[in-house]
């Protein structure tokens, strides 16, 4: 329940011209989702 309203007051933040925040957030948190999966890959070949 937190969650949709964490998702309902960014979306409530982005109602300028554009996206906005919401947006930037969003692709923040994919590239660190990338870099996490690359570290955890990385770990795994290493052994």
């Amino acid at each position: 329940m937190r969650t949709t309203t964490a998702l309902q007051q960014l979306a409530a933040i982005s109602n300028g011209a554009g996206p906005g925040m919401f947006l930037r957030i969003i692709v923040i948190a994919a590239i660190v989702g990338v870099v996490l999966l690359a570290v955890v890959l990385l770990r795994g070949y290493r052994q």
